[in-house]
C-alpha cells in the first residue's frame, strides 16, 4: 500500500490580511473622530477616512487610516463640572471654556444655563446629566452639534428639544440624561439674539 503524501500546511494570513469586523470599523471611525476633535484631521481628510473606514475589508486597511495619528492615551481620572444654582442662578458660557468629559447641573431655585457656542471640547461626546428642579436648565449648542436626549426624563416640568440632528463631521455629541424636574429642561441651537450678539463679538 502506497502510503500518501501528508496534507501541505496551510499557513495562517499575516495579521494585517485578517478580516476586520464592524466593531473594528466603528472602533476607527472614532478615533478618527477623536483626532478630529483634537486638530489633527481636517473636515475633508476627516470625510475621506471615514469612508474609508466603513469601506475597510482587512486590519491593514484600518491601520492605513490611523498610521500617522498618535496612539490613543490612557484614559485619564476627570472630576465632573458640577453646576449648582444656589439662590443667584449658575452658568458657563457663551465665552471661552473648556469643555469637560461629564457635566452634572442643577438648575435649583434660580436656574442653570449652559452655552456650548465658544466652548472648547476635545471630546468626541460630552455627558450631560441635567436636573430641572424648581428654576430650570437650559443647554445651548452650536450649529452642527448634534444630541442624544433618549436617556431624559420629562418629569413634571418636561422636556423641549429644539436641536437638528445634522452632526457635522469632528464635533462632539452631548448625551443628555436627567429629570425635567418642576421647571424642565431645554436644549437648543442659539436663538436669533443670541447670533446678533456672537456676530457682533465673534472672537
Amino acid at each position: 500500500m502506497t502510503a500518501q503524501p501528508p496534507e501541505p500546511v496551510q499557513n495562517p494570513a499575516p495579521s494585517g490580511e485578517l478580516r476586520a469586523s464592524h466593531d473594528d470599523r466603528e472602533a476607527t471611525v472614532e478615533r478618527l473622530r477623536d483626532a478630529a476633535a483634537e486638530g489633527r484631521l481636517d473636515l475633508d481628510e476627516l470625510d475621506a477616512r471615514l469612508e474609508g473606514a466603513l469601506k475597510a475589508k482587512t486590519y491593514a486597511d484600518l491601520a492605513a487610516l490611523t498610521a500617522d495619528l498618535p496612539a490613543p492615551a490612557a484614559a485619564k481620572s476627570e472630576p465632573p463640572l458640577v453646576l449648582k444654582s444656589g439662590m443667584s442662578g449658575a452658568s458657563r458660557g457663551p465665552g471661552r471654556w473648556e469643555v469637560p468629559h461629564h457635566i452634572i447641573a442643577h438648575g435649583g431655585v434660580a436656574g442653570v444655563k449652559i452655552d456650548f457656542s465658544r466652548a472648547e471640547c476635545r471630546h468626541a461626546e460630552v455627558l450631560v446629566v441635567a436636573y430641572g428642579e424648581a428654576a430650570g436648565f437650559t443647554i445651548v449648542i452650536p450649529d452642527g452639534w448634534a444630541a442624544d436626549v433618549t436617556g431624559v426624563d420629562p418629569g413634571i416640568g418636561g422636556f423641549t428639544d429644539k436641536t437638528t440632528p445634522d452632526r457635522l463631521p469632528g464635533t462632539p455629541l452631548i448625551r443628555l440624561t436627567g429629570s425635567g424636574g418642576m421647571a424642565g429642561v431645554v436644549i437648543r441651537h442659539p436663538n436669533r439674539w443670541e447670533r446678533r450678539k456672537l456676530q457682533r463679538n465673534p472672537s
